[in-house]
């Protein structure tokens, strides 16, 4: 289990793991958290007290402090889970579904056509499909798209990481996903 680290805008920033969270508290660099404790750690026994130090870890944080470059990409890195998942494991041209060993990444115009390697030019396709395509545009192989390709919203992204997702983690993202995305089939 992963909890999801925001900036203190409540912008997504990363998947951190429980230690990893821990450790942000004990540096007080949480702002603020949401979502249920899911996750206790037990530390030692303080002297002067007697008590048992005890972090409980939310699901989600905030963290203070400058927010890395990175998290303020305009697209998301392509990766091919990511990209299969964008388009619930369908391919675009037949519109069969598949189990992701069986998909490919497909470049509507062929990268050698000059085509781009990104979100807006991929889509997801069947070996099948893909090989019948081949090095041409859909149109000269009298192929058509069954739906469109866009880019992931930061939320999307986070989401289309294939983490296990709790439900308030899930709520959260969902919440700032457009209403016309695929994640909200």
């Amino acid at each position: 289990m992963d909890v999801l680290q925001l900036d203190v805008s409540g912008r997504p920033q990363a998947w951190v793991t429980v230690k990893e969270a821990a450790i942000l508290y004990a540096s007080d660099a949480i702002a603020w958290t949401l979502g249920e404790a899911c996750h206790v750690m037990r530390g030692g026994v303080q002297r002067a007290t007697g008590l048992q130090s005890r972090i409980e870890v939310h699901s989600i944080i905030a963290v203070r402090g400058a927010v890395p470059s990175r998290a303020w990409r305009n697209s998301p890195a392509l990766t091919n889970p990511k990209l299969f998942a964008r388009d619930r494991f369908v391919c675009a041209y037949c519109g069969a579904r598949f189990a992701a060993d069986d998909l490919t990444r497909e470049h509507i115009i062929p990268v050698s056509r000059g085509g781009a390697d990104s979100w807006m030019n991929c889509i997801t396709a069947c070996r099948g499909c893909n090989g019948r395509k081949g090095n041409r545009l859909p149109e000269e192989v009298h192929m058509s798209l069954l739906y469109l390709p866009y880019v992931p919203s930061l939320h999307e992204d986070m989401i289309l990481r294939g983490r296990r997702i709790l439900a308030d983690q899930m709520e959260f993202l969902l919440a700032s996903v457009p209403r016309n995305s695929r994640l909200h089939d």
